[in-house]
């Protein structure tokens, strides 16, 4: 079965939504997602949207503290576009219906988090993240020429390369002319054809064996462009959230930074607070900071976990200000207004991924990308508080018109759409042996956890790649053998996407941001104050011939 579309949009957060909405002026859309349309990492957002709304605030101010947070990494003209165009793109939000907390029902109720010099966080209540994916979902599912896939989850791009001999993946000649998708709900694989392929797929959160992510958040959009031969940087940049709730059946939920920023205080389980030996700006320090000092203190201590203390602060503040998390703590046995409740960070942002320039586009024509499946330049080593949802915001705003600029060019879709082959599964047959993925992808997630995590050092991470090939191997191995399943794409996208990160890892020798290396605990701007491009790789070796087709 084929499916054609002006636009295909991969994800349906904050970034696919936005783009697909804004797009739809210019063509037709499919949006695809492997769950249904409301499930992504946008959803669960609960700080809320950076964005410069105060009189005593600047975009100036915002920019230098998205690049102090960033680490010498962040590219400044992507910053400040990014951040001035902010406020217009917040205000289009809200005239789609967005409700934003405002105080007295006038001036919004901006809060502050780690890292900002400004209370700058706009935010419905501790569920902002919900409150934009239903402003937009409402609005897309107005446009007649927006059809919705869900539970179909993207195999594999296809690219001119894959039909046309003369042309190298991932060249200046490239180009995107669709993808293939599993039905989850069918088993059927369907391919569908477009001019433009917008990717923004999100996070992989999954990777780690302790995430603050949804369980979609399995790195497949940076692990399908990469076997197409677009260009990934930055991987090792993985941002651990300081503050998820310490509790076997919570599933890390979140705690959002804003309740620090309320005034919540860290400490140790004798009561001694600690952030103040480690930065100046104490519990509200970046991320990276929080999230080191704290496994720092449970290493050294011997404690599973460190408090996060409300209870000097009026309890209306918690109840009301927080009804979600509050409500959620108080399931789980814990009144924060009343009593700290144990945090453990977790891993909760790819700040790394797909390399893309300021309007989105890939170094492959006709393949854009926005939000946390991209590398645009503005979070560099470390991503400031609440600027994720600014940036698929802002980059899927700017990503349209380079979009429908695209469907004027020379038709190679035309050209090549009937060489494009069916969906093949060749003599693969139904597998029994389903505990082989779950036996590999829990080995994944806790190599990744054990030996990738806040702190590196550079004998866990050989110990890591080794093993991570190995894995590879055997993925690869079951891949040809079984029909595949979503299952069984999630496990090959979360081992391609632990190995770029181990490999990012693995190159960049100082200590930056994100990434904290024992035996190079230093940042070095001399060799390192640039990207960790990652081509031409094993994985990528290995992956390429991943594909069931009659090619193949």
């Amino acid at each position: 079965m084929n499916v054609c579309k002006d636009f295909l949009v991969i994800g349906s957060g904050v970034a696919g939504l936005t783009f697909a909405l804004k797009v739809s002026e210019f063509g037709s859309v499919g949006i695809l997602t492997k769950d249904v349309l409301e499930e992504s990492a946008t959803k669960y957002a609960q700080g809320g949207i950076a964005s410069v709304m105060a009189d005593d605030d600047s975009c100036d101010l915002h920019a230098r503290d998205t690049m102090e947070a960033g680490r010498g990494l962040c590219r400044e003209e992507v910053v400040r576009i990014i951040c001035k165009e902010g406020p217009a793109r917040v205000r289009e939000l809200i005239g789609l219906g967005a409700k934003f907390d405002r105080v007295h029902g006038k001036d919004y109720h901006l809060s502050r988090e780690g890292g900002h010099s400004k209370s700058r966080i706009l935010h419905a209540t501790d569920l902002t993240g919900w409150e934009i994916e239903r402003t937009l979902i409402d609005a897309v599912r107005e446009k007649p020429n927006i059809e919705i896939f869900p539970h179909h989850m993207v195999i594999d791009l296809i690219t001119r390369a894959k039909v046309d001999p003369s042309v190298t993946p991932g060249s200046g000649e490239d180009e995107s002319l669709g993808l293939y998708a599993l039905d989850t709900k069918t088993k059927k694989v369907k391919t569908f054809l477009s001019k433009v392929t917008f990717l923004a797929s999100g996070g992989a959160g999954k990777v780690y064996l302790y995430t603050s992510n949804p369980d979609t958040a399995t790195g497949d959009g940076v692990a399908i462009a990469y076997r197409a031969g677009v260009k990934i940087a930055n991987m090792e940049f993985f941002q651990f959230h300081p503050t998820c709730l310490f509790h076997p059946q919570a599933k890390s939920f979140l705690i959002s930074e804003t309740v620090r920023g309320e005034g919540g205080l860290l400490r140790r389980k004798n009561g001694q607070t600690f952030m103040e030996k480690y930065h100046p700006l104490g519990c509200l320090a970046p991320r990276d900071i929080v999230a080191r000092a704290i496994d720092f203190e449970m290493k050294q201590s011997g404690e599973e976990c460190v408090y996060l203390d409300m209870t000097h602060i009026e309890g209306y503040r918690s109840r009301e200000r927080f009804p979600n998390i509050y409500k959620t703590c108080l399931r789980f046995g814990f009144d924060m207004s009343k009593e700290p409740i144990p945090v453990v960070p977790a891993a909760h942002y790819m700040c790394g991924g797909v390399v893309v320039d300021i309007n989105g586009q890939t170094n492959i024509r006709g393949l854009l990308a926005s939000g946390e499946v991209c590398c645009s330049g503005l979070h560099g080593a470390n991503r400031l508080a609440s600027n994720s949802l600014l940036e698929g915001l802002s980059l899927s705003h700017r990503g349209v018109a380079k979009a429908a600029s695209l469907l004027g060019r020379s038709g190679s879709l035309e050209n090549f759409k009937n060489k494009i082959p069916k969906w093949d599964s060749g003599n693969a047959v139904d597998s029994d042996e389903s505990v082989v993925v779950s036996h590999n992808w829990d080995e994944i997630r806790r190599l990744m956890w054990n030996y990738v995590g806040v702190v590196r050092s550079d004998k866990r991470l050989q110990r890591a790649e080794r093993r991570i090939k190995l894995l590879l191997d055997e993925i690869q191995e079951y891949y040809w053998n079984f029909k595949i399943t979503k299952d069984t794409l999630e496990l090959r996208n979360i081992a391609i996407t632990a190995q770029l990160i181990i490999q990012g890892a693995r190159l960049r020798k100082e200590s930056r941001g994100l990434h904290f290396n024992l035996d190079h605990p230093e940042k070095d701007d001399v060799n390192w104050k640039r990207d960790t491009e990652l081509q031409d790789t094993t994985a990528r070796l290995i992956t390429m011939n991943m594909k069931k087709t009659p090619s193949q």
